[in-house]
């Protein structure tokens, strides 16, 4: 019979279940691809949480509850962009530094970008938001905004923000620019 030194036994103290271990959220897109699917699909909720309580001034709880997810895990994945009030309750802060991998416009279809940021974020939204009105319905008055304009990825790189009609409208017919997500899964 094999014998145990109860000294070390002692220190390593129980396992703690995985649920419970703090999660970081990635700070490099390395890290992001390194996460499986699963922890990939949570981190976009979390910060689709985060988002919705800003835009729409839900509480952590029912934007949790719309986005399928529970308030801790969102507190867990993204809980550098919370604040917590002296009542108690979890409010967004106005921005955040939280690693997004979103998708960009590129001359074969859409490349995954990521973005530090909400801010940034925010901006390649609103990109894609005049992008898609253009292509529903040729007005481009929307787009003359980031005429110019580069976004700055997570390694510091800029990648110019495309609003060439001819190249936006070539891509529209190929079918290549879903307006479904920003958020890419491949990255």
């Amino acid at each position: 019979m094999k014998r145990t030194n109860k000294r070390t036994q002692r220190k390593s103290g129980p396992k703690r279940p995985s649920s419970t271990l703090k999660r970081i959220a990635p700070r490099t897109a390395a890290q992001y691809r390194a996460l499986p699917e699963k922890s990939k699909d949570v981190l976009d909720r979390s910060l689709n949480v985060i988002s919705r309580m800003r835009a729409e001034k839900l509480s952590l709880k029912k934007a949790a509850l719309e986005a399928g997810i529970k308030p801790e895990t969102v507190k867990r994945w993204a809980g550098s962009a919370l604040t917590k009030r002296a009542n108690g309750r979890y409010a967004p802060k106005k921005s955040d530094h939280l690693l997004r991998v979103l998708k960009i416009p590129s001359a074969d279809g859409t490349r995954d970008v990521p973005v530090r940021g909400s801010r940034r974020a925010t901006l390649l939204a609103e990109y894609w938001n005049a992008a898609h009105h253009y292509l529903e319905s040729g007005d481009a008055s929307r787009l003359e905004k980031f005429k110019g304009k580069r976004i700055k990825t997570a390694d510091g790189a800029e990648i110019p923000l495309p609003t060439d009609r001819t190249e936006l409208n070539r891509l529209g017919s190929a079918g290549v620019l879903s307006f479904e997500s920003i958020y890419s899964r491949s990255a």
